[in-house]
């Protein structure tokens, strides 16, 4: 098993009134690639930054390679939500301002401004100001910042949100690239983009943890195939009939949009379900076919509006 890198204690946060985080703990291994996903609001800005000692929890401790994180914020890269920066500054000026703040060896901070500045693409535009960034090139100048002084942890605030279908791809090639160096958490709600990305997931909403798993155990323990059907009329009859199906796990129906798991250790699931398309003679404009889906396991968790229907029920 992998060293345990960052701990976190059963920490809370309030503010005025209102508490944002409530008894979160946390477990982060070195080498994971984590994705903190949630709706919004769900309190993962907070917990980012608390992770990182920029704020102080109001209970518990985040403990960091065996020390309080406040005094481990040198081995951390952070990319905030909305990073900032000096728009009259070329991104070589501001790694090299950023490698000061870290303290880093003055011998080697424009080799490793080249290093970093070619890995994230912008080392042909290295001398142009800021200000003329697009949205892409200014988050992977954030990267290159956050990762400037070889972090063991590296911390990723909404890092793809803002972003069109091009950057987005930029960003995710860079986070594959990064996680094979470095342990990284960070948070978002595209999630076919975490998935991606991810190999383990933590589940927040209204800063409560609902879940923590490996994206490999996931789909190990979840031997089922799924179809997404659009029908054009609802037919009870045919729905009721597959009740009976014994290589059918459950069905959830939304208005006109159906979703069945199956049993994939039963090989006779094809026949039986599509002979029952045809007696019944069901009217429907399209079938997908999924294994695991991080979205529907999100949706449950967040407590969709499916109706779920129970074959063990009578």
């Amino acid at each position: 098993m992998e060293k345990e890198l960052l701990s976190i204690d059963n920490i809370s946060k309030k503010f005025d009134d209102k508490l944002a985080i409530k008894n979160f703990s946390l477990k982060i291994f070195k080498g994971d690639c984590i994705g903190l996903i949630g709706p919004n609001g769900a309190g993962k800005t907070t917990l980012l930054r608390m992770i990182t000692g920029l704020l102080s929890p109001t209970t518990g401790n985040v403990i960091f390679d065996g020390e309080v994180i406040k005094n481990q914020k040198e081995f951390i890269g952070y990319l905030p939500q909305y990073p900032n920066y000096y728009e009259w500054m070329t991104p070589r000026e501001f790694l090299k301002f950023s490698c000061k703040l870290f303290n880093m060896d003055i011998s080697m901070i424009n080799e490793r401004i080249e290093e970093v500045l070619s890995k994230v693409g912008l080392l042909e535009d290295c001398d142009r100001v800021i200000s003329g960034f697009s949205g892409g090139m200014r988050q992977r100048l954030g990267i290159a910042q956050a990762i400037i002084h070889k972090p063991k942890f590296v911390v990723l605030d909404e890092p793809v949100s803002a972003l069109d279908p091009i950057g987005r791809r930029e960003i995710l090639n860079l986070i594959n690239d990064i996680k094979k160096e470095s342990t990284i958490i960070f948070s978002t709600h595209i999630l076919a983009d975490a998935q991606e990305v991810c190999d383990r997931f933590c589940v927040v909403k209204k800063g409560t943890m609902l879940d923590d798993f490996y994206l490999l155990d996931m789909l190990t323990n979840n031997s089922y195939i799924k179809l997404n059907i659009r029908l054009i009329d609802n037919d009870f009859e045919w729905i009721n009939y597959l009740k009976n199906m014994q290589t059918i796990d459950t069905v959830f129906l939304n208005q006109n949009n159906i979703i069945i798991k199956f049993n994939a250790e039963i090989d006779s699931w094809k026949f039986d379900f599509l002979k029952s398309l045809i007696d019944y003679n069901v009217n429907f404009s399209k079938i997908e076919v999924n294994n695991f889906s991080l979205e529907d396991y999100f949706m449950q968790l967040m407590e969709d509006k499916y109706e779920k229907f129970s074959f063990t029920d009578n």
